[in-house]
């Protein structure tokens, strides 16, 4: 057992403004805008010569230069066959419960008749072709295969392609885990290229070294690095992105009911992923903080990660708020919008049902994070640095457009069309107006009395 004491922020007697709370709270984060000098160069680079840049970068920075970028089918094949069944069947029913749970965010088209003859329905359109970024980085991240794969599917997406970084220990091609993923999906199209120049690549496409085209895609997923972060805000107004994703986070809303040690394991669980990830607890109780402090120091005696996690958890990013309230934890939380909320306590579907702002909420004590990163069905693609105050995480919509289609006949034209010209000249654009009318002159062969149409006259 080491000694070991998250950081405390006290709110007790306390009730600072919501400025202050997002000002004070414990909060990872990256410059993005500090890096961008360094990423722009590449991006421009991979746009004017393509995938000969995108490898120039790949060697540097990943210390291998593939072939070629676009993954042999066979080595798809090959790493499926050669995919542990154990892992197989794991995959297998993440990717069950994904789509059960996906399948059921598919929104319906609507029709609407605002008027007799005037019709305005909403269809859904997928998007036509998609980059999915698996990264490569401290661990190996099949589960954001299917995280990313099954709802564009679902979405009826009908062009995929997976980027991942290259391993050297590979041969120049993704983790083998990530590459069986793909396969198992049906995603026949992954690229052997990662960091920014994959995004760059993903957005402007180019010519494998074999002749072979790589078509650019319309929307980029997925997450990555400060440097692909920085790469998707430079390309975005070439393609549709997901979001801007910063390091992960876990809040936990706990009371004295909560086991201490569940809480810690789960605070342990998201430090693993990375030096900046943000673990915090929320609690009214100094005693059950104080426990947890000394559960973590028990399970860091056996943490495999164990410098990354202790990092992690001792940095500013990570700490313990102590309030008077679950009520006023609940305004902490809120305030704070984390990425994953577990509520581990007394009455917890019912503080659940509070919450305003979270990417992922899990409920009580048999629903950890960990769940949600794998099995539960939902999507681990989610909202981090307080962007789930109004946004979500990856769904089918992701890759849905809806689209109005706007159906009107003569008769339902000439009744709203007098209001169309007024509002027309208000703004003052007639020839809007004039869209309108020479339609009754046209269709009629002279000018339509005025107040006929709506009763308004010009």
């Amino acid at each position: 057992m080491s000694e070991f004491a998250l950081r405390r922020i006290d709110l007790r007697g306390a009730t600072p403004s919501l400025s202050q709370l997002r000002a004070h709270l414990p909060r990872g984060g990256v410059d993005v805008e500090a890096v961008l000098p360094t990423v722009a160069p590449v991006v421009d680079d991979v746009r004017t010569r393509g995938v000969a840049a995108a490898l120039d970068y790949t060697e540097r920075f990943d210390g291998v230069r593939p072939d070629r970028v676009r993954v042999p089918a066979d080595e798809l094949t090959r790493a499926l066959r050669e995919l542990p069944a154990d892992v197989r069947a794991a995959l297998e029913v993440s990717i069950e419960r994904a789509r059960a749970v996906h399948a059921d965010e598919v929104m319906p088209e609507t029709v609407t008749e605002p008027a007799p003859g005037g019709v305005v329905s909403r269809r859904w359109i997928p998007v036509d072709r998609v980059g999915l970024y698996v990264p490569g980085g401290n661990a190996v991240y099949p589960s954001s295969v299917v995280m990313n794969v099954v709802p564009a599917q679902v979405a009826g997406v009908e062009s995929l392609v997976i980027a991942s970084p290259p391993q050297a220990a590979f041969g120049g091609l993704p983790h083998p885990t990530v590459l069986a993923a793909a396969a198992l999906l049906g995603v026949t199209e992954v690229w052997s290229v990662g960091g920014a120049q994959a995004v760059a690549l993903l957005a402007y496409g180019g010519v494998d070294t074999d002749g072979s085209d790589l078509d650019p895609v319309s929307m980029i997923t997925g997450p990555g690095n400060i440097y692909v972060t920085a790469a998707k805000r430079l390309c975005r107004a070439v393609v549709g992105i997901d979001a801007e994703a910063g390091p992960t986070e876990i809040a936990v809303l706990a009371d004295d009911s909560a086991d201490p040690i569940h809480v810690a394991a789960d605070l342990i669980s998201q430090a693993e992923h990375d030096v900046l990830a943000a673990s915090v607890l929320v609690t009214p109780s100094a005693d059950f903080a104080a426990a947890v402090d000394a559960a973590i120091g028990v399970q860091l005696g056996f943490t495999k990660h164990l410098e990354r996690v202790r990092t992690a958890l001792a940095g500013s990013q990570s700490g313990v708020v102590l309030v008077d309230t679950i009520d006023q934890g609940l305004r902490v939380v809120d305030a704070y919008a984390a990425e994953h909320l577990e509520i581990q306590t007394r009455d917890a579907d019912e503080v659940a049902a509070r919450v305003h702002n979270a990417g992922a909420i899990f409920v009580g004590p048999w629903s950890p994070v960990s769940l949600g990163d794998y099995c539960a069905g939902s999507n681990h693609v989610l909202p981090t640095a307080g962007c789930a105050r109004y946004s979500s995480g990856l769904s089918v919509q992701t890759f849905l457009r809806g689209v109005h289609v706007i159906t009107y006949s003569r008769d339902a034209l000439a009744a709203v069309g007098g209001s169309v010209r007024t509002l027309a000249d208000a703004e003052d654009l007639p020839a809007h107006g004039e869209a309108v009318r020479l339609r009754f002159e046209t269709l009629e062969g002279e000018a339509l009395a005025p107040e006929t149409v709506n009763g308004a006259a010009r």
